[in-house]
């Protein structure tokens, strides 16, 4: 790539897309201008999806949608992704289809996992988890990523927060 670079530079431009330039190696790097974007608002993303979806003539509810931004956390690339995906099994998208495709726990049932948790019922609690992690073919990593998530979002103190944060 390197070399094409250099040997094309007059006439050609190339764009290089990816989520982690520091995995891009240095010789490449240097003969690239950065741009780093942040991630999008809800709102944008919304109108991104109900964009796609009405050139596509694709159907999705409006749990779909908010899970669809829920999973992309303000990446347009993985929206387009996930629609496509869930396109090619049907025209209409509901929010099952979209986290079963993204491989992400409903945040509802990460809850439920914490709410008996915290509440003494660490039996009924891992066997959920281990429930949720085999039915969204989900690894280890995804769902201490995911529950740190939901941690933030449970009504406590913030100290007792970080320390369940740091716990995961």
């Amino acid at each position: 790539l390197r070399r094409t670079m250099e040997n094309y530079t007059q006439t050609t431009r190339f764009i290089l897309s990816c989520n982690y330039s520091s995995k891009i190696i240095e010789p490449v790097q240097s003969r690239c201008a950065v741009f780093r974007f942040k991630p999008l608002k809800q709102e944008a993303i919304e109108k991104i999806i109900h964009g796609i979806t009405a050139k596509e003539q694709l159907h999705v509810t409006k749990e779909a949608c908010a899970a669809i931004v829920t999973v992309a956390e303000g990446d347009v690339r993985r929206v387009a992704n996930i629609l496509q995906s869930c396109a090619a099994l049907g025209e209409t998208i509901d929010e099952d289809m979209v986290y079963s495709i993204a491989s992400y726990a409903k945040p509802a049932q990460l809850k439920e996992v914490l709410d008996d948790a915290l509440g003494g019922k660490s039996v009924d609690s891992r066997k959920k988890l281990l429930k949720i992690m085999l039915d969204y073919g989900l690894s280890g990593l995804d769902v201490v990523k995911q529950i740190q998530k939901e941690i933030l979002a449970l009504q406590l103190d913030d100290r007792k927060k970080m320390q369940l944060i740091a716990e995961c």
